[in-house]
């Protein structure tokens, strides 16, 4: 009981270090700020179509109280919850896209490379956390399929597996290693850092939720140039350029949670804004060549897992690789 006491004590005093509860409140402002605009928004011009928009900003409410528990619960419990969102994630997009009967054995060892990508961030081995699945499971998976006999398709079963086990296992999988970084040592004066990263990982996933719902936002207002119209209709340019300025000057208010200079944090919201365009459109492309509107119904009334969290499919490993880069 003592050592438990002592371990929460710790655990609070890391959180304070951080100023954790802080950005906390500021996440549910902007939340309850978002919401309560659609509401009477939606009373002033009930002509508006705010459907998808109120849709996104509620399956939000629900991903931040998932993100944030993350963030303060023990390591024990976090990594095995991002392992299993990424379980959902990847038997999402396997199931939307369809594959061979004799497909199912790599499929399984595709399942099974979820665990061990996870445990080697927990273990915060970077060398073979970070080939594990590109080299390893590339070169492998492949030999699987040959050793069922059936050629037919394999080439479209080999790219779709691998594709999907990179998008949904090993992109999301940095979310979790955030929380295996060593301490940092390469920071400017006046600069703090919490091993264990939850400062990046709360950091990383605010932007991207943020931008997602603020490029919305911006197109809905003032949209009327259509980026990718043959794609996603909705995406504009002014909804873009509006989220990525929006997102690059938030972050700068939470640049706190993070080892970065100001000039690197501005830098690295600017990417968040941008890579989470990228991976929206990118799986708005994908369902849009299948013929589906969500990636699932995991979440009632808003589709699937990964229809809320493809943005962080590149956001994520893309910032964790800039920060990796520049700090350690």
């Amino acid at each position: 009981m003592k050592e438990q006491i002592l371990n929460y004590l710790s655990r609070m005093d890391l959180l304070q270090k951080i100023d954790i509860l802080h950005v906390v409140e500021i996440i549910f402002a902007i939340l309850i700020t978002a919401s309560l605009t659609f509401f009477i928004w939606g009373k002033l011009k009930p002509e508006t179509n705010l459907k998808e928009l109120k849709s996104r900003t509620n399956s939000w409410w629900v991903m931040v109280f998932l993100f944030i528990a993350a963030v303060l619960l023990d390591r024990m419990i976090t990594f095995p919850a991002l392992a299993l969102l990424s379980f959902v994630a990847f038997r999402e997009l396997y199931s939307m896209i369809g594959f061979r009967d004799v497909d199912r054995r790599p499929i399984f060892w595709a399942f099974l490379a979820i665990p061990v990508q996870y445990y080697l961030a927990y273990i915060g081995w970077y060398e073979l956390f970070i080939i594990f699945i590109p080299v390893w499971m590339f070169l492998f998976i492949p030999v699987r399929m040959v050793i069922a006999g059936e050629t037919t398709g394999i080439i479209k079963s080999m790219a779709s597996l691998q594709w999907s086990l990179m998008i949904t296992v090993y992109g999301l999988s940095h979310l979790a290693y955030f929380l295996a970084l060593p301490e940092a040592t390469n920071l400017s004066e006046g600069k703090s850092f919490i091993n264990g990263g939850q400062g990046l990982l709360l950091f990383v996933v605010f932007l991207t939720e943020i931008n997602d719902v603020l490029q919305f936002m911006w197109g809905k207002m003032l949209g009327k140039h259509k980026i990718t119209p043959s794609v996603s209709p909705n995406k504009t340019w002014e909804g873009f350029i509006g989220g990525v300025l929006s997102t690059t000057v938030i972050s700068y208010f939470i640049g706190f949670l993070t080892p970065l200079t100001d000039m690197q944090v501005v830098l690295g919201g600017f990417i968040i804004g941008c890579t989470g365009f990228f991976g929206d459109i990118v799986m708005s492309a994908i369902k849009r060549d299948i013929g589906v509107k969500d990636t699932g119904s995991t979440i009632p009334g808003h589709g699937g897992v990964l229809d809320r969290i493809d943005s962080l499919t590149y956001t994520a490993p893309i910032f964790f690789h800039f920060v990796y880069y520049i700090v350690f």
